[in-house]
């Protein structure tokens, strides 16, 4: 890839989480029968009109605000042209000349602790079509209209992003901002949150974009950057060997890991924008504007400045603590429950508990040890009641169990062992058990302060306090 420069853009497809359609009362729930949820002015039947879903109108407001984005005061609606089985009416409502939400940002960190600004050219309203269904039709495609109508809003990039790591950072900090703003669930294999990638490359130093090809429908961040690289290799191979590259749709097929044609890529003219003649313009004031402005929760970057200020996190610990909403809600919810051990209680949110969930495939509302639980557990390491090792022990009860920390310490008789002459006594039978060992060690061999370390807590059951123990251990060892 040396002397080539990758230039995408992303345009990222977000259901809103509405509970009926954009333009119709249809329900929007996942996993209805099919053609269960799918009405009339859906399916676009003669003498039906679409009823603008003003829910959806406030959402896309809420997220243009959001990214620091202008507002318009009007914008309209058009038909998009095409034919596609799944596409009942022949065209699709969106927004094409005057879009709601134009010319917003969004800060992304890179692998060297950078932050970058990538440009927003637009967000738009549209409805999504409906899906075509494959498996378990050997010969046939059967068409889902559950989803045609359902509200989207499609948010389309500057072609700012360079690699497809910096495609899959922005990817994710959009997902983590429309959760904050509970406009969106986030859920990608359900199609909640899906993207297409224009992507392209010149030659280093070029200042005119290379041909593009756009991959549709990539809902997985690995499935992202894997198409991705494989599109820029792809491209280079194919400029290198002399030949040009064909501005066209690809589709990204994860079991080959690569992308294959699906059609010729249109062009705006292809489809035949024009202004929707069933829907009026949407007018918004300034009073509507900052009543939308005045819901907007604390927002991901401010909470981690905040995070990082009051609690005196790394830069890093509280953007992974803010990555999602729920996170920070719960890591917050330990600090108040133990509030003299903020770095401790991110270091076990981060750690233990995320391994937890990770483990289980749960989101962190359902974790099984709630953030006044692991308040207490975090209270007992600072009191020395138990050591980091055991508290992990401890944890793992907790999880399994349901009980409180003092409960399973109790119950289990994992009270951590400070009184020093019980301690003095055990290094004594410890040192008595190993002339040859305490030898070699008061001879020169000071890597042997482990295995007594070792040995001593052995004999404790790990419980014996660690930093009394090296301190005594030490004196001892030392004669």
């Amino acid at each position: 890839m040396s002397g080539w420069e990758t230039v995408i853009g992303l345009e990222i497809h977000a259901q809103l989480a509405t509970r009926s359609k954009i333009f119709s009362g249809s329900a929007t729930a996942y996993g209805a029968p099919p053609n269960a949820q799918a009405s009339l002015v859906d399916l676009g039947y003669p003498g039906v009109l679409p009823v603008l879903n003003g829910a959806a109108v406030r959402m896309a407001v809420k997220l243009g605000l959001a990214i620091g984005a202008t507002i318009a005061p009007v914008s309209i609606f058009a038909r998009k042209n095409y034919f596609y089985p799944d596409l009942p009416k022949g065209y699709q409502i969106s927004q094409y000349e005057l879009p709601i939400v134009a010319r917003g940002s969004l800060d992304i960190v890179l692998d060297d602790g950078t932050v970058k600004r990538v440009g927003i050219t637009r967000a738009h309203l549209e409805e999504d079509a409906g899906k075509s269904l494959h498996e378990g039709l050997p010969g046939m495609t059967g068409v889902d209209l559950n989803r045609a109508g359902t509200p989207l809003v499609e948010i389309v990039s500057e072609p700012e992003l360079r690699s497809a790591k910096e495609a899959v950072a922005y990817m994710k900090k959009m997902h983590t901002l429309v959760r904050y703003l509970e406009i969106c669930d986030g859920n990608m294999q359900e199609g909640s949150f899906r993207c297409d990638a224009n992507v392209s490359v010149r030659k280093s130093g070029a200042t005119k974009f290379g041909t593009r090809a756009e991959i549709k429908n990539l809902n997985s961040f690995r499935f992202i950057e894997r198409a991705i690289n494989y599109e820029v290799a792809r491209q280079i191979e194919l400029l290198e060997g002399g030949g040009t590259v064909v501005q066209e749709t690809r589709l990204y097929d994860p079991d080959k890991g690569e992308t294959r044609s699906m059609r010729s890529k249109e062009e705006a003219n292809d489809y035949r924008y024009f202004p929707d003649p069933d829907l009026l313009p949407v007018v918004l004031d300034a009073a509507f504007i900052e009543s939308v402005r005045a819901t907007l929760p604390e927002l991901p970057d401010q909470k981690a400045a905040r995070l990082g200020s009051q609690y005196g996190l790394s830069a890093y610990d509280a953007g992974v603590l803010t990555a999602s909403r729920e996170l920070a809600d719960y890591y917050e919810a330990v600090v108040r429950a133990a509030p003299a051990d903020a770095k401790l209680a991110a270091n076990w949110v981060m750690g233990e508990l995320c391994a937890a969930l990770n483990k289980e495939s749960l989101e962190v509302g359902a974790a099984r040890v709630g953030p006044a639980a692991l308040g207490g557990l975090m209270r007992k390491i600072s009191d020395q009641t138990v050591s980091g090792n055991v508290a992990k022990i401890v944890f793992a009860s907790m999880w399994s169990s349901g009980a409180s920390a003092e409960t399973v310490i109790e119950q289990q008789g994992l009270r951590q062992i400070t009184d020093s002459g019980e301690i003095e006594r055990l290094i004594d039978e410890v040192m008595a058990a190993n002339p040859k060992q305490l030898a070699e060690y008061r001879s020169g061999k000071d890597k042997l302060f482990g295995f007594f370390v070792g040995q001593v807590m052995k004999a404790t059951g790990g419980k014996a306090n660690p930093a009394q123990l090296n301190e005594l251990l030490k004196k001892k060892l030392s004669g």
